[in-house]
């Protein structure tokens, strides 16, 4: 389950502009022009049973989604105080919708010469 959703996500994140993976904190992540975190895919984070990725969510957008489906999404620890969403992907997943929460991201912490390059072309690949 994890390389197949290690690659999805590759997919969604590597179709954005300036966008790379490293490791950070011993999780496959994504940066925007390596600098700004955009997402994170964890595996069992200290034994939390879940396989998700972390990613910053505008604002209201954590809480209204956590409030109507809390099996598929969480506040995530350590960044869920910042408005990150935590998206379950250890259940059914609909990769589109994936897609569009990693673009609303991007959006937020590409710089905005890069976001508007979104403009032409709407959101990431699933």
């Amino acid at each position: 389950m994890y390389d197949e959703a290690l690659r999805r996500r590759r997919r969604i994140c590597l179709a954005l502009p300036e966008v790379t993976e490293r490791l950070s904190h011993g999780s496959a992540a994504f940066f925007v022009r390596e600098k700004k975190t955009l997402v994170t895919l964890l595996d069992d984070h200290h034994g939390d049973g879940m396989l998700a990725i972390w990613c910053p969510a505008p604002d209201g957008v954590q809480a209204t989604l956590v409030d109507a489906e809390p099996h598929r999404f969480f506040r995530p620890p350590y960044v869920g105080h910042r408005g990150w969403l935590g998206v379950r992907l250890d259940v059914e997943v609909d990769w589109d919708e994936v897609a569009g929460i990693v673009t609303d991201a991007y959006r937020l912490v590409a710089p905005k010469a890069l976001a508007r390059q979104l403009e032409a072309g709407g959101r990431a690949q699933r």
